[in-house]
């Protein structure tokens, strides 16, 4: 039974000029036994990207956002509204109190904002990712944890000197604290890295990390045009935040008279004023001698 059942399958895939396709092989399928179904399941097959946490952010220690991924959804499957849940530990026991997000407009389309009424900086955050009442993703972190500052401001750069050669330069690099990092009463201590390349090259020079706002860069060829970028972090906690706008810095090529001059000028002075103190010595040693001839 199961041959003459193969044979009609065939045999109206062949006349059919209704369908095309995998449309027609839908349709054909459909009709045929499931034993013939089962061996073409793609078919049938429905699958979906569920949401992920991306990141969650506090650029201050005051306020913090969280970020997910959207929802690929492939055939029929659709999860429904994504919703944010929290619980923060109360003491050494969680509240068990799942709270919804308190505004997902804030931060910016699959994000949730918490402001500094829903902020507590020491105490561990749980938050859960929800469709139709179940968990799609949690995760588990303390606000201190996820400190990453704003990009510092205001990068400017003043000249140290030049070498004697002309050929190399020493600057001064300046910039300012992200606006919002409260430093000054010492609620963040941040953390700088300032790197630098040249301007046609790909590899990004790192110095050491510094407490300060200003850093000399030394050995910077004249005649090359470099860029610059600074980013901060929580000292001994967090993970650096975005680069600072780059600055360039263009230091033209020294001519020839700037530079001799340079090397020049001050063994000329050293020159003058070692000729006048031989003249003075000599006229003493000869006045001395004068009056010892008179006595």
């Amino acid at each position: 039974m199961d041959l003459w059942q193969l044979l009609l399958t065939l045999a109206l895939a062949g006349s059919s000029d209704a369908f095309s396709g995998s449309e027609a092989t839908a349709a054909i399928l459909s009709r045929a036994p499931w034993s013939l179904q089962s061996v073409n399941p793609g078919l049938k097959t429905n699958s979906s990207k569920e949401p992920k946490f991306t990141k969650c952010r506090s650029p201050e220690r005051e306020t913090f956002s969280c970020h997910w991924t959207d929802a690929v959804y492939h055939g029929s499957k659709n999860l429904g509204p994504i919703q944010l849940f929290y619980t923060r530990r109360n003491t050494q026991e969680w509240t068990q109190e799942w709270k919804e997000c308190p505004d997902y407009v804030s931060a910016g389309e699959n994000s949730c904002y918490f402001n500094s009424s829903f902020t507590s900086i020491w105490i561990p955050y749980c938050i859960k990712l929800t469709s139709n009442g179940g968990t799609v993703d949690e995760k588990c972190f303390s606000v201190d944890e996820i400190v990453q500052p704003d990009p510092p401001i205001a990068l400017n750069w003043t000249l140290l000197n030049v070498s004697l050669t002309g050929i190399h330069a020493d600057i001064q690099v300046r910039w300012e604290a992200p606006p919002n990092a409260d430093i000054q009463k010492g609620w963040m201590v941040l953390e700088y890295e300032l790197q630098y390349k040249e301007v046609n090259e790909t590899k990004w020079k790192m110095m050491d990390p510094i407490l300060s706002t200003s850093v000399p860069v030394y050995s910077l060829k004249v005649d090359k045009e470099y860029e610059v970028r600074v980013r901060s972090k929580q000292r001994n906690s967090g993970n650096y935040g975005e680069f600072s706008e780059v600055l360039y810095v263009t230091l033209p090529q020294m001519s020839q008279f700037t530079c001799e001059e340079d090397f020049y000028f001050p063994w000329l002075l050293i020159i003058i004023f070692g000729i006048f103190g031989l003249t003075v010595m000599l006229f003493v040693f000869l006045f001395s001698k004068q009056q010892r001839k008179e006595n």
